[in-house]
């Protein structure tokens, strides 16, 4: 059989119209044919040309035209290309007011960066502008309400010794026992506080308590103290006994001199009475003062009234009782025997 196309350029005598239209665009055998072999024909080669126009109106074709890869892509009219930041610059957010400094406040600080409030401290108390208590008593002070303290400081066990009447140091050690226990100011001052605390924990002091008659027992009269008025005084018991005819008026409790200024002992009589005298020689007070033997006296002493036993006179009897030792001086007369012994 014959190919009527051979060697005729495709216009055979059996081409139709129809035929030569679908003749005009090449097949995959057909170009793969001619490539490889003859030479395309003019109206071929022009058809195939439009259709690769085509392709590239319609944009079917992946990939770009040679010659533009350096420009962008079209934007699509609906939509705006977003910019690209920079990845070291942030522009700050635009204001309305970019041409002067911004007056507002800075912000206040969030509950988590604010500073603690400060803690109210506790005001100091404010000082007491309250009198302070009245003292009623303090040392150096002689009366029958010293006499009364030291009493009422024995039932409660703070005052170790019979009343005198004086407040002596002794005194003051007391009532700063006394304040001490009770949560008192401890001045060693009987102020008003004080002693209605005092009253209010003790009773009423019996006669025999404010008074006793010595804080020693007497001892023994000596003989040469049986008949007469007589100053019995025992260096031995430290007591002094005001007798008349063997009878004890009254007792108290005395003190002698030192071993370098003894007492001296014998039988003597009252030769000078003083009331209000003054030592020359020491320059100390010797009230109520018996004179029996050159400058030694019995006579009442402040000094062993506040402090006991711990001291000790220049010669002279001490009596710590003023009291009785007042009352002794109205009693003895210039005269009256004196009797110092052992």
């Amino acid at each position: 059989m014959t190919d009527t196309n051979s060697g005729r350029d495709g216009r055979g005598a059996s081409d139709t119209g129809g035929t030569r239209a679908a003749a005009a665009i090449p097949g995959p055998d057909m170009a793969a044919g001619r490539c490889a072999g003859g030479r395309p024909r003019g109206r071929r080669v022009a058809a195939a040309s439009l259709v690769a126009l085509a392709a590239l109106a319609t944009g079917c074709e992946p990939g770009t035209a040679e010659g533009a890869q350096d420009v962008p892509p079209p934007v699509r009219a609906t939509q705006a290309a977003a910019p690209t930041p920079s990845p070291f610059l942030t522009a700050p957010a635009p204001t309305t007011e970019d041409a002067k400094p911004s007056t507002a406040p800075p912000p206040s600080p969030s509950a988590s960066t604010a500073a603690p409030a400060p803690t109210t401290a506790r005001p100091a108390p404010e000082p007491s502008t309250a009198p302070p208590p009245r003292v009623l008593m303090r040392t150096g002070s002689e009366s029958e309400r010293v006499r009364e303290l030291q009493a009422r400081l024995r039932q409660i066990g703070h005052f170790g010794r019979n009343p005198t009447g004086y407040y002596g140091s002794v005194t003051a050690d007391a009532v700063r026992s006394f304040q001490a226990k009770r949560r008192l100011p401890v001045t060693g001052s009987t102020d008003a506080v004080t002693w209605q605390r005092l009253l209010a924990m003790t009773r009423v002091p019996t006669a025999a308590e404010l008074d006793p008659p010595t804080e020693r027992p007497v001892a023994a009269p000596d003989e040469r103290c049986l008949k007469g008025r007589v100053l019995c005084i025992s260096k031995k018991s430290r007591t002094l006994a005001w007798m008349n005819d063997g009878k004890v008026v009254s007792a108290m409790d005395v003190r002698f001199g030192s071993e370098y200024t003894p007492t001296r002992e014998g039988v003597f009589e009252v030769f000078w009475k003083s009331r209000d005298h003054v030592s020359t020689l020491y320059d100390t007070p010797m009230p109520y003062a018996l004179f029996f033997s050159g400058g030694q006296a019995v006579h009442y002493s402040a000094d062993f009234a506040a402090n006991g036993y711990g001291g000790a006179s220049h010669g002279c009897v001490n009596v710590r009782d003023k009291k009785k030792v007042a009352a002794l001086f109205d009693q003895v007369k210039t005269g009256d025997k004196v009797v110092v012994s052992w």
